[in-house]
């Protein structure tokens, strides 16, 4: 079998023997019978290169390190001008472009060259069919240029971070002066496209573009500094001269303990309703103040969820599950600011809703009551309306044996529902006389629109300042003062009660006088949060005493 018939049978001409490597001209010849014939065919197409290789072998050592990296030095000018390290002249059809200088000298840093086998590899097969005028055959996979677009960025950006101590970048000139010793190095990613004035263009276009890729990584923040303004300070003296009223002493009750006469007068009330950015320092004030550190949470980590909830109620429709994941993030330094006396009672409710936008849900509202009374406790919704439902089926014979109910026969759910909400007050009836333009009792916790009444007429006449469910004909209104706070369907009215004791709870209000008794019941029956003994008054007592025989307990 002759070398001619071989070529021939793989159409290999010629042209292209020198081109092939050691693998190719042993798979065109294959076995030992042919060992001589290859070690032939490679020397003579390959006996000058590996003698200019060989003579060339110093210098490469010291320009590669051992990962394949050629180390690149570049001057102040960028200048490419290289040394020749050959003293005989290149062949002219031919460019000693197997052995091109792999220096580029800057002033700092000295910058690499990446290079692997496979890279190697193909930039021999390119000079090797450049020796036939075949170079524009060969071209690099989209995958070699992306590692080395990948690996000089990244090789670039570590030795520059490895000279200082910021997080630095390379230049813009830098990243041009590798972009042209790549193109000089591997001849194939020369871009010979009319679109690009320079051949080395588009790889330093794909360079700038991994570059502007990379995050810089951030800096380990420290404790925020402690910002030098007056801090305002909460009074909590008594306007009688009693003595002082301390947190530790009122920490052994609920948020919510009933306070029937509040007479505490706050040094820094403010007038009428506050800008955002005041109501954002009152609350981050108060938590301070008040010395608020949650056990997972730092007050600085509060403060971010706070102001990460604001920007989600910019939205049109904020994610529920993650607005109740932020409101248990924060809820140490809320309940501080709400439960501050940095508010009037007749502000409270408008800055509440504007610093707490989630409070005008009741779904968000029945939730912080859960977190105000059973924390840990993930059914306390559930198990409150099972213990109001029992309570309520109680109050109906109760409330007939008072003779204060009819007996709910021939009615519909709304109409009872109205029915015992209106009769509760007269159930456990407190002492203190009513408003001034009250008739009844019931007026304080509910209303019944008429149909040519005008709900916000009516809130601007009401005289009492307290949560108040209006039933209109198509839903429920529930407004705090003169304040409208939501609305919900009327088939939900039955749960309108507790609705109520959960704003009480949430915006930390007192209980009218005139219906103390009846919250008290609620608060201990249904709700199962036991109230401070001084708060337990006389007629507290004799309604829950009448209550619990009736119940026979």
């Amino acid at each position: 079998m002759s070398l001619h018939a071989n070529a021939y049978t793989a159409n290999v001409s010629e042209t292209l023997l020198p081109t092939l490597s050691r693998e190719d001209i042993c798979d065109l010849f294959p076995g030992p019978e042919h060992f001589i014939r290859r070690k032939a065919i490679w020397n003579l197409f390959h006996k000058e290169q590996e003698q200019g290789q060989q003579a060339a072998s110093p210098n490469q050592e010291n320009s590669l390190n051992g990962r394949g990296l050629a180390t690149v030095q570049v001057n102040p000018c960028v200048s490419e001008t290289d040394q020749p390290r050959n003293p005989t002249p290149p062949r002219p059809d031919v460019q000693e472009t197997l052995d091109p200088s792999r220096t580029l000298q800057l002033p700092n840093p000295e910058y690499v060259v990446y290079t692997d086998s496979e890279l190697e590899h193909f930039r021999k097969q390119y000079f090797e069919m450049q020796r036939v005028g075949q170079e524009g055959g060969c071209t690099l996979s989209k995958e070699l240029r992306c590692r080395l677009v990948r690996n000089t960025v990244t090789n670039m950006v570590s030795i520059i971070r490895a000279t200082t101590t910021e997080f630095m970048y390379p230049s813009k000139n830098d990243v041009q002066a590798m972009a042209k010793r790549l193109v000089e190095y591997y001849p194939l990613l020369r871009d010979n496209t009319v679109n690009c004035k320079h051949t080395w263009e588009l790889l330093f276009k794909q360079l700038m573009k991994r570059l502007h890729n990379i995050k810089t990584p951030k800096r380990r923040q420290g404790p925020t500094p402690q910002r030098q303004r007056k801090r305002r300070r909460l009074d909590f003296e008594c306007s009688h001269g009693d003595s002082n009223t301390s947190i530790s002493e009122s920490a052994g009750s609920t948020a919510s303990t009933v306070i029937l006469d509040r007479t505490r007068s706050s040094t820094s009330s403010l007038d009428g309703r506050n800008s955002p950015a005041e109501i954002i320092d009152q609350r981050e004030e108060a938590a301070e103040d008040l010395g608020v550190h949650s056990g997972t949470d730092s007050q600085q980590s509060q403060a971010r969820h706070y102001r990460t909830l604001q920007e989600m109620y910019k939205r049109p429709k904020p994610n529920k599950e993650a607005v109740a994941q932020l409101l248990d993030l924060e809820f140490d330094a809320r309940r501080a600011f709400i439960n501050s006396d940095t508010l009037r009672d007749q502000d409270r409710p408008a800055n509440i809703l504007q610093a707490y936008p989630c409070f005008k849900e009741v779904d968000h509202v029945m939730d912080e009551l859960r977190r105000i009374l059973d924390r840990s406790n993930p059914d306390f919704i559930s198990d409150l309306k099972t213990r109001w439902e029992s309570f309520y089926c109680k109050a109906q014979f109760y409330g007939v044996f008072k003779k204060v109910l009819r007996p709910p026969t021939t009615q519909d759910k709304v109409t009872r529902c109205i029915a015992m909400m209106k009769a509760l007050p007269e159930m456990f009836p407190s002492p203190v006389a009513l408003p001034k333009k009250l008739d009844h009792a019931s007026e304080t916790m509910v209303h019944v629109l008429e149909p040519t009444e005008n709900p916000n007429t009516y809130l601007q006449r009401r005289p009492i300042f307290s949560p108040v469910l209006i039933i209109c004909d198509s839903n429920c209104m529930l407004a705090i003062g003169s304040t409208p706070v939501t609305t919900f369907p009327k088939e939900n009215i039955d749960t309108g009660v507790l609705y109520l004791l959960a704003y009480y709870y949430t915006f930390h209000l007192t209980y009218p006088k005139c219906l103390a008794t009846l919250l008290s019941i609620l608060q201990t029956e249904v709700l199962q949060d036991a109230i401070h003994d001084r708060d337990a008054t006389s007629s507290y007592k004799k309604a829950l005493s009448a209550w619990k025989k009736f119940i026979g307990e």
